[in-house]
């Protein structure tokens, strides 16, 4: 895994307000350069300011709902394009989302993305368990059970432009940090195959976020469900986000679909927040 950034993140709210300072002749400017994690002063000069003992130039030209960091030459959006358009995106709250192709993949509507994982990984009560996080994404769901004392997260990710995304996202756990290294275990893998390398029984509680049906429904098959069965012991609880698709829309009832799969695999199984919480029999 390629290291985390530590250099600024700008959005068009924070060089604005940058810029404004500078153009009000202060000497410095109060504010975040990490996406609201933390404040700090940057030293405004003629043409530069100073952050962390580095110089930057004024930003020029940003756009909304883009976050840029800087690239050793310039201020770049932190986006990708090779089979799809990744691009992670700043939120009111502080701790941005992600898009592919145009699709957000967290919600942020009503609170941060984080504080939402926080109240999903809750269900499952992780501390002092091994969890398996299955569908990585920018890591909330693993740095919500750091954060509530796991004994061990195996987190699992496939998609190699999100893995960077996590690497400039200062709210994505870094696992090159002891406190969560020592209990976070990523892997840049496909979880659908590489869960029947992992033994029976030998995980207590799992989270699955996987993407929408239409884009991975893999993970969504009756299949699936059994290997999730297989690995999690008894009595131990999964989390499975659904999100609520439109039925009118889309003719189905993903959430009602999941909760009977999940029970035929040997789940019980209800629904709750945006998803399925499920028991292993």
């Amino acid at each position: 895994m390629e290291p985390h950034y530590s250099g600024p993140l700008l959005t068009l709210a924070a060089a604005e307000a940058l810029l404004a300072a500078r153009d009000a002749r202060a000497g410095s400017w109060t504010g975040s350069l990490d996406l609201q994690r933390s404040h700090g002063d940057a030293v405004l000069e003629t043409d530069a300011w100073q952050w962390r003992g580095q110089h930057y130039p004024y930003p020029q030209r940003l756009k909304d709902r883009t976050i840029y960091y800087w690239d050793g030459t310039g201020f770049a959006s932190v986006s990708r394009f090779s089979a799809s358009l990744i691009k992670l995106v700043p939120s009111e709250w502080g701790a941005p989302t992600f898009e592919i192709d145009g699709i957000k993949m967290l919600p942020t509507a009503k609170e941060s993305p984080f504080e939402d994982a926080r109240r999903k990984v809750a269900l499952i009560e992780p501390h002092g368990k091994v969890v398996l996080d299955t569908c990585g994404g920018l890591g909330y769901f693993a740095a919500c059970c750091v954060e509530a004392g796991v004994a061990r997260v195996h987190s699992f990710e496939k998609n190699a432009d999100v893995l960077w995304l996590r690497t400039l996202n200062p709210w994505s756990p870094d696992p090159a940090v002891p406190a969560i290294g020592s209990r976070l275990q990523l892997v840049h893998a496909d979880v659908s195959q590489a869960i029947a390398q992992i033994a029976d029984a030998s995980v207590d509680a799992l989270l699955h976020d996987p993407p929408r049906f239409g884009i991975a429904g893999e993970l969504y098959s009756q299949a699936f469900y059994g290997q999730l069965a297989r690995v999690l012991r008894r009595g131990g609880r999964l989390f499975h986000y659904t999100g609520s698709p439109n039925k009118l829309t889309s003719g189905r009832d993903v959430p009602r679909e999941v909760e009977k799969r999940l029970e035929k695999a040997g789940f019980k199984a209800q629904l709750a927040l945006d998803g399925v919480l499920a028991t292993r029999r």
